[in-house]
C-alpha cells in the first residue's frame, strides 16, 4: 500500500475528529451556562465523552487483532457522525449526555486504530516526527473547532449540522485505503483477560509514559470546558473566549513538529522534562494574570507551545519503551489515561471555579499537575528500549 496515502487519510481522520471535539466542548459549555446549569454539572456533562472512551477501551484490542484497522475506523467514524447529527433533534441534558457518550466510543475507536497504525508503521528514527504530524492535525482541528461558537448567535443547531457534514465527507476517504492487521505474538490470547494481562506487562515497563496523555486530557478538556465558564463569569466576552481558547492549539501547531524532531534527535525524555517544567511556569503565570484577556491569550499560546505536544510525545515515548507486539495494549492504555485526565479535568476544574475564590486557582491546579508529572519523569528509570523497527 502507498504509505503516503495511508498516512494522509489517517491524519485527515484525526483532524476532523479534533475539530468535532474542539467544537463540542465549548459549544455545550456555553449553552448550558446560558441555561443556568452549574459549572460542576457542566463539567460532569463534559466527562460523558470520556466515560465512553474509558468503558470501551478494554474491549478494543481483540477486534483490532481479529479484523484489522480499517473496520474499526469505519465504525468509529459513523458512530460520531450519527451522534453529531442527532444533537439538534432534542435539547435535553441527559439525551445530550448519551450522545456525548457515544461520540466518546466512536472517537476512541477511530483514534485507537489510527494511532496504533501510525506507531506500527513508523521507524524509531522518524517516530517522533510522524506522531507529531498526527498530533498536529488533531491540534489544528481542535483549534478551529471553538471558532464555531460564533454560530450560536445565528442558531444553536448550526455547529452540530456543519460538523456532522464535514465528518461524513472526511470519513468517506477511508475507502481509499486497504485494511491491515497489527503484528501479534501467536502465543498471546486475544481475549479480554489476555488484554488485561498485557496491560499489566505494559504498565510495568512504561507507566510514566501514560502520565503524558493523562496530562493532555486534563489540559484539553478543562481549558475548553471550564475556561469558558470562568471567562463568562469574569466578564470576558464571547468573542474574546473564542480567540483565547484556540491560542492553546495554535501554540501547539507552532511547536508540534519541531518538538517531535528534537525528540528524535536528543531523546524523548530530555525534551519532555523541558516542556513540562516550562508548562508549569506558564500556567502559574496564567493564574497571576487570570483576568487579563491579553495576558491569558499569551499564556494559552505559550502553554500550547510547551505542553500541547504531551500527547504525541507520550505516545512516541511509550512506543520507544515497548516491543512492537505490545503497541496495541500500550496505545489503549494511553487512551485510558487520556480519558481519566479528560474526566477529572472538567470535574475538578468546575469544583474549583464553583467553590474556591479567585480565578487564578483554576490555573494553579493545572500548574501543580504539570510539576508532579515532571517530578515523576525525573524519578523514572528507563528499562532497556524496545528494538528498533
Amino acid at each position: 500500500m502507498n504509505q503516503k496515502l495511508l498516512i494522509s487519510v489517517l491524519i485527515c481522520m484525526v483532524g476532523i475528529s479534533g475539530f468535532s471535539q474542539g467544537m463540542l466542548l465549548p459549544i455545550i459549555a456555553i449553552i448550558f451556562e446560558n441555561d443556568g446549569i452549574s459549572s460542576s454539572l457542566n463539567g460532569f456533562h463534559a466527562a460523558s465523552l470520556y466515560i465512553g472512551i474509558l468503558l470501551i477501551s478494554p474491549f478494543m484490542e481483540a477486534p483490532l487483532r481479529k479484523y484489522g484497522y480499517k473496520p474499526l475506523i469505519l465504525f468509529g467514524g459513523i458512530t460520531v457522525i450519527l451522534s453529531l447529527a442527532l444533537f439538534p433533534v432534542w435539547k435535553s441534558f441527559w439525551f445530550w449526555f448519551a450522545l456525548r457518550f457515544f461520540i466518546g466510543i466512536g472517537d476512541h475507536t477511530l483514534h485507537f486504530a489510527t494511532q496504533t497504525w501510525i506507531t506500527a508503521i513508523s521507524p524509531s528514527a522518524k517516530r517522533g516526527r510522524n506522531i507529531a504530524i498526527y498530533g498536529l492535525f488533531f491540534s489544528l482541528g481542535f483549534m478551529v473547532g471553538p471558532l464555531m461558537t460564533k454560530l450560536l448567535e445565528i442558531n444553536q443547531s448550526l455547529p452540530f449540522i456543519i460538523t456532522s457534514i464535514l465528518s461524513l465527507l472526511t470519513w468517506m476517504t477511508v475507502f481509499l485505503i486497504k485494511n491491515e492487521l497489527p503484528e501479534q505474538d501467536e502465543s498471546e490470547s486475544t481475549s479480554f483477560f489476555g488484554t488485561l494481562k498485557r496491560f499489566t506487562k505494559v504498565s510495568r515497563i512504561a507507566w510514566v509514559a501514560f502520565l503524558l496523555p493523562f496530562t493532555f486530557g486534563v489540559l484539553e478538556s478543562s481549558l475548553n470546558s471550564n475556561f469558558p465558564v470562568f471567562a463568562l463569569r469574569s466578564g470576558i466576552d464571547l468573542t474574546a473566549v473564542s480567540l483565547i481558547i484556540p491560542a492553546f492549539s495554535g501554540g501547539t501547531l507552532l511547536s508540534q513538529i519541531p518538538l517531535g524532531m528534537l525528540s528524535d534527535r536528543f531523546g524523548r525524555r530530555k525534551i519532555l522534562l523541558i516542556i513540562l517544567f516550562s508548562g508549569f511556569t506558564v500556567f502559574t503565570l496564567a493564574g497571576i494574570v487570570s483576568y487579563s484577556v491579553i495576558g491569558l491569550f499569551i499564556c494559552f499560546l505559550l502553554g500550547g507551545m510547551m505542553v500541547g505536544s504531551t500527547f504525541s510525545l507520550g505516545i512516541s515515548y511509550m512506543a520507544d519503551l515497548l516491543p512492537r507486539n505490545l503497541l496495541p495494549a500500550g496505545n489503549l492504555l494511553c487512551s485510558i489515561f487520556y480519558s481519566l485526565g479528560s474526566i477529572g479535568g472538567p470535574f475538578f476544574g468546575g469544583l474549583v471555579i464553583e467553590y474556591l475564590q479567585g480565578g487564578g486557582n483554576f490555573f494553579y491546579l493545572i500548574s501543580i499537575m504539570l510539576l508532579l508529572v515532571f517530578i515523576s519523569l525525573v524519578l523514572f528509570k528507563e528499562k532497556m528500549p524496545a528494538p528498533s523497527l
